[in-house]
């Protein structure tokens, strides 16, 4: 019994750092990683509302807006307020895909993301546990911030 106990142990450890070495990350896997491991750690606050409300505490890390918000307004005031707080602001191509990063949607059995909530802003106050998404996302920050 003990034998069968120590085998997939093993198989596991092996295993699981070979896929993550294996894998180059892009920003956008890194950020949908970030986003998710903020959303387990209570560190992410979705939607306009919340957003300014985090963002006017001062206490925002991050901040995502999605480009194709349809109200000019809401642009306007997140981008002022990143300006003021000194908050860094990183743009993502759709409100669909920013909806499903951060968890406004119901998975199917195979895993899928179907009924997307649309969302226009979110901000991260807690990144959670240090990852190499985050150390990849922190420097493509920085580098977008240096230019």
């Amino acid at each position: 019994m003990a034998d069968e106990g120590a085998a997939p142990a093993v198989v596991e450890e092996v295993a699981a750092p070979a896929v993550a070495e294996a894998t180059e990350m892009s920003i956008e896997d890194a950020l949908r990683e970030v986003l998710k491991t903020s959303l387990f750690h209570d560190g992410l606050y979705r939607g306009l509302h919340e957003a300014c409300k985090a963002l006017d505490r001062g206490n925002a890390l991050l901040c995502c807006l999605a480009t194709d918000c349809d109200q000019a307004e809401i642009t306007k005031l997140i981008k002022a307020l990143c300006d003021h707080h000194g908050t860094k602001l990183i743009e993502v191509k759709s409100r669909e895909a920013l909806g499903e990063w951060i968890g406004l949607c119901r998975r199917n059995a195979e895993g899928e993301a179907v009924k997307v909530v649309k969302c226009s802003c979110a901000v991260v106050t807690d990144y959670g546990e240090e990852s190499d998404a985050l150390n990849a996302l922190l420097k493509y920050l920085e580098k977008g911030s240096a230019e």
